[in-house]
């Protein structure tokens, strides 16, 4: 059985285009690039985020509470009904994130989703996390809420194992056509030349990274991609309310 499950600290930091190029050079005289970045110098990530119809989910997390979780279909690049997806759970306790993330077919992960009931058994799940899904969906009416993709570019520590610093960019969200299958078209959520850092780690930042981070003057932002993207949608649906507000008034 693939069981993939992750327990770190994560901290998250917006770069501009000349920093993010600074910074990685200085990042390879102690890390090594993951073997998609080797390959293609950045890989695509693209996922769907399932919430309630009230965005439950969303709201509950930002507003930072101890505890909070979210719920997504993941794929690398835009799949098709056969290809191998992820369904992850993905927690955050007292500053602690904890994945975990069992892989299917995206045909089977749509049925499952949809409440089609756990699909057939095979050792390359994780029927603990599966399970775990099932009690979610039985717990909470979820449904698709908003597709994200980017492009990263990832590092992984070579004495500290635990240690992966990642840079995504080309940030797009949408809330239509809500299936992995159907491109990676959508709204930009970050400028362009710039980027998200994630650093992430089970222990302490090494010194040397800490260094670094104070040298180019780096410092954490908080920023959340499906907060983000809820965030704009809430603000535009007040503007848009608004003004027709104002237009009805004019006739009155």
């Amino acid at each position: 059985m693939a069981i993939e499950i992750f327990n770190r600290y994560e901290k998250k930091y917006r770069l501009d285009e000349l920093t993010f190029t600074r910074l990685q050079k200085r990042l390879s005289d102690e890390m090594d690039l993951d073997e998609y970045s080797k390959k293609n110098g950045v890989y695509p990530i693209a996922s769907l985020y399932y919430d309630t119809w009230d965005s439950q989910f969303i709201r509950a997390s930002l507003m930072k509470p101890v505890y909070k979780e979210k719920l997504r279909l993941r794929a690398y690049g835009t799949p098709n009904a056969e290809s191998k997806v992820y369904i992850e759970i993905k927690k955050k306790v007292k500053g602690i994130v904890n994945k975990r993330r069992s892989a299917l077919k995206l045909s089977e992960a749509y049925a499952f989703l949809s409440g089609g009931g756990l699909p057939e058994r095979r050792p390359t799940m994780n029927w603990q996390v599966l399970n775990e899904v099932a009690y979610m969906l039985e717990q909470n009416s979820l449904k698709p809420a908003v597709y994200l993709y980017y492009e990263r570019r990832a590092f992984f520590g070579t004495g500290n194992t635990d240690l992966r610093v990642s840079f995504d960019t080309n940030i797009r969200a949408r809330r239509v056509q809500l299936r992995l299958e159907q491109g990676t078209y959508g709204e930009q959520l970050l400028e362009e030349g710039q980027w998200l850092m994630e650093i992430k780690s089970a222990r302490s930042m090494p010194l040397w990274l800490c260094r670094l981070l104070s040298e180019y003057k780096i410092y954490p932002s908080g920023f959340s991609k499906y907060g983000t993207e809820y965030t704009r949608t809430l603000d535009w649906s007040r503007n848009f309310a608004a003004a027709h507000a104002d237009r009805r008034a004019i006739y009155v």
